[in-house]
Formats: structure tokens, C-alpha cells, sequence
């Protein structure tokens, strides 16, 4: 059942999911770093989200209790915000084609594909209200992600609240203190190459960014509910200087919900992939070929891998932050 109401300045939308629902979870792909200026969870259970609609700017806060999800905006972009509410929530995830492709896999002949889908499928189990959403904003992705680019996340994380806090705008309504919504294009392109720098993002990603922002209207009509859409995303992100199937994964998992695509490219994702499903360490070619029967979904058992906390035994030290601001 869904209904819609307005209160004045402030519209709502009630949405009951279908099977059961982790809204944190379903959630998180969407946030980039502990002090994300796009993003608060409060209190109360709530999620607050500032975007930047077709429509314009908007807020969004959601929160879930008594087998529902109440959706509430402000903005220009709040009718917006709450008429993709349930695809951003995961409402066209396909979860009971995922279990029945376990269920298959359980009973093949090959020993060790059955091993691995068995363990999958108790993965799943536990992270039951886990679902694959849509943001249907690819720029909106895209930035972060280049961002994220070949560096740790505190270092990719603190250039963003840098910069959506220089160049983006006051979260519309009562948004939580210090919520901004993302730069339109037009203002990535025009950041000067020392705020850049004072962000702590060099040259290229620098020029990615930009270069990106100019075809970043061409990029967003991939954002539909077309079967193809993600595959025509994957074309145009990868036709693009500096992005590759990494960043096009990691762009088409928030905008386009797509439960398909594995983040290629990661320094640390072969290795805990290869360890959960085989308890050995692979590279990326060997973790695709170990997610290969899962085909449709391995973005899906991959991110039910992270969630499980396995992990291979740590043999070094961690990548230490840099900071392009002292260079």
C-alpha cells in the first residue's frame, strides 16, 4: 500500500515493502565516509539523504517501523525524492530470483559450486532485509567514486566533505546542521585547480571529475528502468578518460541497482572473496571466475561477503592515507 500526503511545505509517502526490510543496510552503499555532508542517520532510527534532483534540490528523510516506511522531502526535488522512494529502497530488487538461483546451485553435481551457494545462501539468511536500490542519480555517484579512486576511504571521504561543503548548497527544510546537496555539473567544472588541492584530490581525478560533468546529461538518461540500462551506463562511464570498470561498477551498483556488478579493480575485494569461498586469496580474474555461477547477482554475494566479516588473515600493514595537500 502506498500513500502520499503534503503538510505544508513538507510531502510524505508511506511505502510497505514486501518481505522483510533492513532500511540502514538497503541504505548504506549511498554513504561516503562517517561525516558525509549528503547523508545523517539520527537518533530516532531515521536516514536523512540531500540530493540533487531532475527537479532540483531536495531532502529526504526515512525511516521504518510497524512493517512500513514512512518517506518525507523537502525541496524543489521532494516530489521527486518520494515518487522513486521504493526503487531507491530496492522495490524492483529481484531477491526471490536470487534464492531460487541458489537453490538450483545447491543441487548442481559439482561439489564445491554446492559448497559455495550453500554458504551464500546462509549469508543471505542473515542479512535477510538487505536489498540492491536505485538511486537513479548517476553523477551523484560518479563524483564519490572517482573520488575513491586508488586511495584509501579517509582520504577519498575527507576531499568530499571539502568540497560539497565549499560548493554545494544547504540541505532544504529542517535536514540535520551542516547537510549539503552535491554541485550541479556546471560547478564541478568550474572548481579551481586549488581548491582541488586543498580538497586533497590531485590532477586526474581533478580532470576526470570535470570531464565527466560536461557528459553528465547524457549519463543520467541511463538512469530508467530499461533492462539495458546498466550495460548502456557501463559503455558511456568506460568511453570516459580516467574511469574504468571499477568506477563504472562501483557507479552502476547506487544509481542503477544493479546486483550484477562487481567492483573489478579493488585492492582488497579479490582477496576476501577468494578466502570466504575457497579459504585461499585470489586476484581478480580468479574471484570472477568464483562468482561466475552466480552470474545476475554477484554484485550481491559479494556485498553478502563483506557484511559477513570474513576475512584473511591480515599480513602486512594497511595503506596509510596520503595527503596531496602537502605536496
Amino acid at each position: 500500500m502506498i500513500c502520499t500526503a503534503s503538510t505544508g511545505r513538507r510531502s510524505e509517502r508511506r511505502w510497505r515493502p514486501s518481505a522483510p526490510f533492513d532500511l540502514a543496510l538497503t541504505l548504506s552503499p549511498h554513504r561516503h565516509g562517517g561525516g558525509d555532508p549528503a547523508w545523517r542517520s539520527t537518533p530516532d532510527g531515521a536516514i536523512w539523504r540531500a540530493s540533487r534532483t531532475p527537479e532540483g534540490p531536495g531532502t529526504l528523510r526515512v525511516a521504518a517501523g510497524g512493517g512500513e516506511v514512512l518517506g518525507q522531502a523537502w525541496g524543489p526535488g521532494a516530489g521527486w525524492l518520494l515518487e522513486t522512494l521504493p526503487s531507491l529502497l530496492g522495490a524492483d530488487d529481484d531477491v526471490a530470483g536470487f534464492a531460487a538461483m541458489l537453490a538450483r546451485l545447491t543441487r548442481v553435481g559439482d561439489p564445491r559450486q554446492s559448497r559455495a551457494a550453500a554458504f551464500v545462501a546462509e549469508l543471505a539468511g542473515r542479512a535477510a532485509g538487505l536489498r540492491i536500490g536505485r538511486s537513479l542519480r548517476v553523477f551523484e555517484a560518479l563524483a564519490p567514486a572517482v573520488l575513491e579512486q586508488k586511495v584509501v576511504g579517509s582520504e577519498a571521504w575527507r576531499a568530499w566533505r571539502f568540497l560539497l561543503r565549499r560548493y554545494g548548497e544547504p540541505a532544504p527544510g529542517p535536514a540535520p546542521e551542516g547537510m549539503y546537496v552535491i554541485p550541479p555539473p556546471e560547478v564541478w567544472r568550474a572548481i579551481p585547480s586549488w581548491d582541488w588541492h586543498r580538497a586533497g584530490a590531485e590532477a586526474v581525478r581533478a580532470r576526470t571529475i570535470g570531464n565527466a560533468a560536461r557528459h553528465a546529461g547524457k549519463l543520467e538518461r541511463t538512469a530508467d528502468a530499461s533492462v539495458d540500462a546498466s550495460a548502456e551506463a557501463d559503455r558511456l562511464l568506460r568511453a570516459l578518460p580516467g574511469i574504468g570498470v571499477w568506477t563504472s561498477a562501483e557507479v552502476r551498483q547506487r544509481a542503477h541497482g544493479d546486483p550484477d556488478a562487481p567492483s573489478v579493480g579493488d585492492f582488497h575485494l579479490p582477496g576476501i572473496v577468494g578466502y570466504a569461498l575457497t579459504g585461499r586469496k585470489t586476484d581478480d580474474d580468479g574471484m570472477l571466475e568464483l562468482l561466475d555461477p552466480f552470474r545476475g547477482h554477484r554484485h550481491r554475494v559479494v556485498k553478502l561477503i563483506e557484511l559477513s566479516g570474513v576475512r584473511p588473515p591480515a599480513r602486512g600493514p594497511r595503506m596509510a592515507p596520503r595527503d596531496y595537500r602537502a605536496f
